[in-house]
């Protein structure tokens, strides 16, 4: 057995991340530090995400200084941090700098080595270890075998054709899967399309946990809008304009949280089935922060499995997994 810990890294647009775990897969901590939304707004440029990186990380090392201190046991052997949006060539995005940045400092000042995964790689990871936990299969069992990858949040609705694979990365790092995008949106992700439509009602960003909550507590008829899916793609950027034409007349919020998710899902049901009409009976996992959406997981259970709601939205742990995993994950 590998001895140490594993740091996992990761700067997404909107949540620092530190996690660590062991290499047998168990995860002793899962840190995350949002970054800030100006009231009114629906997003961040990626200067502004950059510099509240900068600013969150020294938070971060804290947390995981702390809980080393807890432990008290093996230090850290190794470093995996997110290097990019996707392992695809050229995709890129500056906010992940900061974390690789930070990566490399750490790994340098303890004389271990450092591992770059992409944050999609890292979503699909934390989702599997959580299902499989869950169903009380073994992860490395799962990943032998194909599977489809759902891939949704707020800068990402990707449906993904996952293959074993022991073949490095664009960083020359070994990932024991490949995500090949089979499908996805044509327009505006699932997450922009629910960050929109609760800033318009007045919420503040991110609006995915308020107004899910809402939406699970509504009991009225909920409305449905025509589907705009093709095999595996999608368009949503229409749903903004409905949910605004249904709150301008109802100024229900609840009825419009209830009717923008509800739309989600049944266009996520609809891709599911012409996905797995086209490849076979495949295992489907479900994954991003959107999914942490109790009505969506609600609607979509039938078809797949979830990881629970802190190992859907973004997070360290699936990067410092995917370091652990060709140890003794």
């Amino acid at each position: 057995m590998t001895s140490g810990l594993v740091l996992g890294i990761d700067t997404s647009n909107y949540t620092t991340s530190a996690a660590l775990c062991t290499f047998g897969g168990e995860i002793l901590l899962n840190a995350k530090i949002p970054l800030g939304v100006k009231e009114g707004e629906r997003g961040l440029r990626q200067s502004d995400a950059v510099f509240l990186h900068t600013k969150n990380l020294p938070e971060a090392a804290g947390l995981v200084r702390n809980r080393l201190a807890e432990l008290g046991g093996p230090g850290v052997a190794a470093v995996a941090v997110s290097y990019a949006p996707r392992d695809a060539e050229g995709s890129y995005m500056p906010c992940f700098l900061a974390g690789v940045s930070a990566a490399e400092t750490a790994a340098a000042a303890l004389q271990v080595p450092v591992m770059y995964f992409s944050h999609q790689a890292g979503h699909i990871m934390a989702a599997v270890r959580s299902a499989c936990r869950e169903a009380g299969t073994g992860v490395r069992g799962f990943l032998e075998s194909e599977f489809i990858a759902f891939h949704v949040s707020g800068g990402t609705t990707d449906v993904l054709l996952c293959r074993p694979s022991d073949r490095p990365n664009r960083m020359g790092t070994r990932v024991p899967f490949t995500a090949e995008k089979i499908g996805g949106t044509l327009d505006i992700n699932c997450g922009q399309a629910v960050d929109r439509a609760g800033v318009m009602m007045g919420m503040s960003f991110p609006c995915g946990a308020e107004m899910d909550g809402l939406a699970l507590g509504y009991e009225g008829k909920v409305p449905r809008a025509k589907l705009n899916v093709r095999d595996a793609e999608c368009n949503l950027s229409g749903l903004e304009n409905k949910a605004a034409e249904l709150y301008g007349k109802t100024g229900d919020r609840a009825l419009t949280s209830a009717f923008v998710l509800r739309h989600i899902s049944d266009t996520l049901s609809r891709m599911t089935e012409n996905v797995l009409e086209q490849y076979g009976k495949l295992p489907v996992i479900y994954s991003g922060g959107v999914m942490s959406s109790g009505y969506i997981r609600r609607e979509l259970g039938r078809y797949g499995m979830f990881a629970e709601p802190a190992m859907s939205s973004d997070n360290a742990c699936g990067t410092a997994l995917l370091g652990a995993y060709y140890g003794n994950l």
